[in-house]
């Protein structure tokens, strides 16, 4: 059986929620799943995650794949460079060490994400402006040659 790691959609319409699941590869989006690892709010601000730490690290020694959107979200809050150093024999120092570093560059990658989305933001509402002075139209060609086509010669 493949078990994959992968969100399990809930809430109303319009205002998605999501569960962290591990499930069978071939059941359903929202069918059955093994065990709930955590859960995920993307409309809040900032988004809010939360994860079982050690059932996402069992299920990932045990051989299940997480999706795309999840990977995502386990290198948010870290997990991700905490499992890749563990699958590669590191000490629990270095780890600690490397998660460290991590976290101390985390407020300013969130402040870069932010000052992009503000620019963004900025082009996209330049761009919804109409011109307030029109454009100076080009002189028409008065004096251009036609050209020959195929199927006139």
């Amino acid at each position: 059986m493949a078990v994959k790691l992968r969100l399990r959609r809930m809430g109303k319409k319009k205002q998605p929620l999501y569960k962290i699941v591990a499930a069978d590869s071939r059941a359903k989006r929202d069918g059955r799943f093994l065990e709930a690892v955590g859960s995920y709010n993307p409309r809040t601000n900032p988004m809010f995650i939360e994860l079982k730490e050690e059932r996402v690290y069992y299920w990932l020694e045990r051989g299940a794949q997480p999706s795309d959107t999840v990977r995502n979200l386990l290198s948010r809050k870290g997990l991700w460079l905490k499992w890749h150093l563990k699958r590669k024999k590191a000490d629990e120092a270095t780890i600690a060490a490397a998660f460290e570093k991590w976290q101390m560059a985390q407020p300013l990658k969130l402040q870069k994400e932010h000052e992009r989305k503000v620019r963004r933001k900025a082009v996209k509402k330049k761009k919804a402006q109409p011109a307030e002075t029109p454009a100076p139209q080009s002189e028409p060609a008065a004096t251009a040659a036609p050209t020959e086509t195929p199927a006139q010669a």
